[in-house]
């Protein structure tokens, strides 16, 4: 058993951590796995969404908004986890194509809130068997129990790592 792997009831505190990258291998490094599999999963539903006329950083906000509709732009942004730069860009175009509508704030009409239409609720719909195949797709194979405890440990990864309370 490799001297780094972690018994069963231990917590990876406890764990003495190889001093490079090439003691750990590339294919037991979380972060690169996780890149690897975020970048593949992006191109691959960017290859399946190009019909629809809809972006990754567009079905992105649109599934953000289907879900916590009314959200400021930098909550919008950590929640889609998209660039600001890069949601104004898309923002600007989902509100053209009348699949967001802008409202100023109550308390501050500088603040803007962003609301999803019918009419993107409705793309959002029809994009949605697409996601829902990818997402089988990425999990084929893999047990109910296998994947709840994976979806458990990555949410315990998430409040470890994470600036906002989002």
């Amino acid at each position: 058993m490799n001297e780094n792997a972690l018994r069963s009831d231990q917590v990876f505190d406890e764990v003495s951590i190889p001093k490079t990258i090439g003691e750990i291998g590339l294919q037991n490094f979380v972060p690169y796995l996780l890149n690897r599999i975020t970048g593949r999963y992006n191109q691959s539903l960017q290859d399946s969404l190009g019909e629809t006329g809809l972006s990754v950083a567009k079905m992105r906000t649109l599934a953000v908004l289907s879900v916590v509709d009314g959200l400021m732009t930098n909550e919008l942004s950590v929640y889609a986890v998209i660039e600001q730069s890069t949601l104004s860009r898309t923002l600007d175009a989902l509100e053209g194509e009348g699949l967001i509508r802008r409202e100023a704030g109550a308390r501050d009409s500088r603040v803007r809130h962003i609301y999803i239409t019918q009419d993107g609720r409705d793309a959002f719909t029809n994009v949605w068997p697409i996601l829902a195949e990818a997402y089988q797709a990425m999990f084929a194979g893999i047990p109910a129990d296998e994947h709840d405890r994976f979806v458990g440990t990555l949410n315990k990864i998430l409040r470890n790592i994470r600036k906002h309370e989002l």
